[in-house]
C-alpha cells in the first residue's frame, strides 16, 4: 500500500528540518552556540561579511549565548567562512537611479540628482573619464569606486 501525503505536510516537514552544516573547524561549536536561543536556520540566514558575524556575535552574547573565548571565535570564523555576503554587482551608471548613486557610491542627494541630469542631457557614459565631467563631483569620488562601475 501506498501512503500519499498532502502538499502542505511535506512543506511543513521541510520547514522544521534542521540545515546540515558544512565539516570542518568550528561546526561543532556553531551548532552549539547558535541552537541555544534559536534554531539554526535563522542563526545562518543573514549573510554577512566578517564584521557582520563579529557584530551579531557581540549582540548575541548580550543576549546571554554561552561560549568561551575559543568556541565564539571559531563560530565567527566558520560564519564568515561557509556563510558570507553575496558580492554586491557592479552599478551601471546609465541605468542607476538616485537612490542607487547615494548608497552604492556614496553620492550625496544632489551629487546623484547631478549624476543623472547630466545623463539625460548628455547620454549615457561610456567611459569613467565622462563622470569626471560632471560638475559639482570630486572627480576623485568616481575614481576609487572604479571597480564597483560598469557602463
Amino acid at each position: 500500500m501506498k501512503i500519499v501525503l498532502p502538499l502542505f505536510l511535506i512543506g511543513a516537514a521541510a520547514m522544521w528540518a534542521q540545515p546540515q552544516l558544512p565539516e570542518g573547524k568550528g561546526s561543532a561549536e556553531t551548532q552549539k552556540l547558535c541552537t541555544q536561543c534559536h534554531e539554526l536556520a535563522r542563526s545562518l540566514a543573514p549573510r554577512q561579511d566578517r564584521d557582520g558575524w563579529q557584530g551579531t556575535m557581540a549582540k548575541m552574547i548580550g543576549l546571554g549565548m554561552k561560549g568561551t573565548e575559543e568556541e565564539i571565535a571559531a563560530v565567527t570564523d566558520f560564519l564568515a567562512s561557509h556563510y558570507p555576503a553575496p558580492d554586491v554587482p557592479p552599478l551601471n551608471v546609465n541605468t542607476a537611479t538616485a537612490i542607487q548613486f547615494e548608497s552604492r557610491l556614496t553620492l550625496r542627494r544632489s551629487q546623484a540628482a547631478a549624476v543623472i541630469a547630466y545623463r539625460e542631457k548628455n547620454g549615457n557614459f561610456k567611459s569613467i573619464e565622462d563622470l569626471k565631467k560632471i560638475p559639482g563631483i570630486d572627480p576623485e569620488k568616481f575614481e576609487s569606486k572604479r571597480d564597483k562601475i560598469v557602463f
